[in-house]
């Protein structure tokens, strides 16, 4: 059945209109995004929208490293006009004396630009403690673990171990003191003295810095040379906290010392590449359904939604909740 002239333009018309709310619904989810993101990220697209000023909150966990990804997040809020000051959530036992020094002297430049408080979760101890000092404030929880103030170099000697299984561990080397200390050789008191001067070395520069940005008493520095641990309510006590508490006492921190408004909006700033799966990518798989187009995928075979171009494909091995 062939259609008349008039049925053939309406359709024509019909078909352009569809294709301009399309292309308007994608400039609308796409302006969308950008807020949105920049409202959780913070940075030059928030600043290009002209949102308010926030409380920038970073999270350290876990081990640290030096982390590149990390002190490239710590100069972008520096660099931000729309942080107005940052909260430091501290939750890690420690890690690398590097990667301690490397958080602490980003911290440092940041707060040179911005107050900086640091707030103790759990715990907050050895690197992250080392950490925490840089901050213009530091508050625990009076349950919160902190201190270890120290360095330490741990290895196993297995040589008598091998030795039981008839293996022998052959190894030529430039000098007596390289690749010191060794796990397949007993260690000699040479050895063992140049290894001690590192981490003396090493443990002097973090006392020396918990001197500088603490002011501690000789009888408070001797007690944390010790490297023991304390509870948040003994860090108080000792001046290695400035404050029990938490976020809340936070915000009453800034805005008594740096006017900022106790209601400020905190927004968390995240390294890039840690959310590849975000509420984002949620919200344009719901409205690139509304308006017919296929730009994420679904929920029906269970996997985490997300735009097509980071589709988990190929050898993975990762948790898949069933429907």
């Amino acid at each position: 059945m062939t259609l008349d002239a008039d049925a053939v333009v309406e359709r024509r018309r019909l078909k352009r209109r569809i294709t301009f709310w399309r292309i308007i619904a994608v400039v609308a989810i796409a302006v969308v995004a950008a807020v949105l993101f920049a409202r959780e990220r913070g940075g030059a697209v928030g600043e290009m929208f002209g949102l308010g000023g926030h409380i920038a909150r970073v999270n350290v966990s876990g081990f640290i490293s030096d982390d590149r990804k990390q002190q490239e997040l710590l100069r972008k809020i520096a660099e931000s006009s729309t942080a107005k000051a940052v909260i430091v959530r501290i939750n890690s036992p420690g890690g690398s004396t590097a990667g301690g020094e490397a958080l602490y002297t980003e911290l440092r430049a940041l707060s040179e630009k911005k107050p900086v408080v640091a707030v103790f979760a759990t715990t907050a101890t050895s690197a992250a403690y080392m950490a925490a000092i840089a901050a213009d404030h530091i508050i625990a929880r009076a349950n919160s673990i902190t201190g270890s103030v120290g360095v330490i170099v741990q290895w196993a000697e297995v040589s008598e171990l091998l030795k039981s299984f008839g293996v022998d561990v052959n190894q030529i080397k430039s000098g007596d003191l390289k690749a010191v200390p060794n796990p397949f050789e007993p260690t000699t008191e040479e050895q063992r003295e140049a290894t001690r001067t590192v981490m003396e070395d090493s443990f002097q520069w973090f006392v020396n810095k918990v001197d500088e940005r603490r002011d501690l008493s000789g009888s408070a520095l001797a007690d944390i040379r010790t490297g023991r641990i304390y509870t948040g309510a003994q860090a108080r006590a000792l001046g290695l906290v400035d404050q029990l508490g938490g976020e809340r006492e936070a915000r009453k921190w800034l805005s008594e010392e740096h006017d900022i408004p106790e209601n400020t909006k905190i927004i968390d700033w995240k390294p890039e590449g840690t959310d590849r799966f975000s509420w984002v990518d949620v919200a344009l798989a719901g409205l690139s359904r509304l308006v017919g187009m296929d730009l994420a995928t679904s929920f029906e075979d269970g996997r985490t939604p997300g735009l097509k171009s980071i589709r988990l494909d190929g050898l993975v091995s990762v948790w898949q909740p069933e429907n």
